[in-house]
């Protein structure tokens, strides 16, 4: 099995595997496996998005068909996944967005879209291009335009696989009016942001820490804050105030200020599509 298939395959079933609390997650076990920085800077794998849309009809022609029109029209280098999309329920589908629903935004989805969850028919997954550092943003905001096109062609529910985010359509919505905006006045770092609000997940557990994961979908290290600074909400705010300082003053400024460390030792291998080549951020306990 190639390494696109691998990860693919492994992205769906830590999907299922987790577990929510409340806003908190448990990140599945990872078997003890770690990353070192020298496998880390090794690695020749980047950053990309796989999108999972559900269809209300068993049939895919008419999700595809968008999706194949924006490709052409504007998301270069994406792709339809003939291997995982099909034209029929999956039933794992309603435990792996019950894990991955943003729980940090308020009324980020409805008992509409658990129900079109439920019901839906059909499975499409779309998979983004290897992004170097330097399109990350760039190409977030493509993919981005993408769900945009896909929710007006019928998709009934969206979820970011390589971080583990969904939203529901309304949030979904907001998210790409913000983009669209941040992209025609050409500010950056707004894109960044939402961006990031968009296809990355916090907060996760890990031992000691709560942590996001998503972060390298947009050129950023993750962010992993000690339990102990707050409520889950406050320890959020934390997270995306040290996201927002790197990108404005950069990485080093960022951990001086807050005496943090930048770490590659991450639990997820380096073929996974949660590994992130850019690091840790770990704030001091």
């Amino acid at each position: 099995m190639n390494l696109m298939r691998r990860a693919l395959l492994g992205a769906i079933g830590t999907m299922i595997g987790g577990k929510p609390s409340s806003a908190k997650e448990t990140r599945p076990d990872s078997g003890g496996e770690t990353t070192t920085q020298n496998e880390a800077e090794e690695s020749s794998v980047t950053p990309r998005h796989v999108v999972c849309f559900l269809g209300k009809e068993r049939d895919l022609s008419r999700l595809s068909d968008a999706a194949s029109q924006a490709i052409r029209d504007f998301a270069k280098g994406f792709s339809i996944d003939e291997d995982y999309s099909q034209s029929e329920p999956d039933d794992r589908m309603s435990q792996s967005f019950a894990v991955c629903w943003d729980r940090v935004e308020a009324d980020a989805w409805s008992p509409a879209d658990e129900d079109a969850v439920a019901d839906h028919q059909s499975v499409l997954y779309i998979l983004g291009p290897s992004m170097a550092q330097a399109e990350t943003v760039k190409v977030s905001m493509l993919a981005l335009r993408l769900v945009e096109r896909l929710i007006d062609a019928g998709a009934v529910a969206v979820k970011g696989e390589s971080a583990g985010i969904a939203h529901g359509l309304d949030r979904w919505r907001e998210l790409i009016r913000q983009g669209a905006e941040a992209t025609e006045a050409a500010d950056p770092l707004s894109e960044q942001r939402i961006g990031r609000l968009a296809f990355a997940k916090r907060p996760l557990s890990a031992p000691g820490y709560l942590e996001s994961v998503g972060f390298h979908l947009v050129g950023l290290p993750e962010v992993y804050v000690p339990e102990t600074a707050g409520s889950e909400r406050q320890i959020v705010a934390i997270m995306d105030a040290v996201a927002d300082e790197i990108a404005q003053q950069g990485l080093e400024p960022t951990l001086k200020g807050r005496r943090a460390g930048l770490s590659f030792d991450s639990t997820y291998a380096v073929d996974e599509f949660k590994f992130n080549p850019y690091g840790i951020v770990r704030l001091p306990k």
